[in-house]
């Protein structure tokens, strides 16, 4: 029997793939801005996992861009 229940369930969070996709940015440049200490990119650890929560990103994104902040080594 094929549940097919899951699909109307929302995307709460992405995961470091489909959040670089998503932001249009490789999954390498995503970890990078993440492990940086004073990045203030939303996620969440749950054990080994970091999720991103897809509203928040996208609050962050439009943040950035109201700011006009670019990355030093772009």
């Amino acid at each position: 029997m094929n549940d097919t229940s899951d699909q109307n369930i929302p995307r709460l969070g992405l995961r470091p793939a489909e959040a670089a996709r998503a932001l249009g940015i490789s999954p390498r440049k995503l970890w990078a801005i993440t492990a940086d200490q004073t990045s203030d990119i939303p996620h969440v650890r749950i054990g080994k996992a970091i999720i991103y929560p897809a509203h928040q990103l996208q609050v962050w994104l439009e943040s950035q861009a109201a700011k006009g902040v670019r990355n030093a080594d772009d």
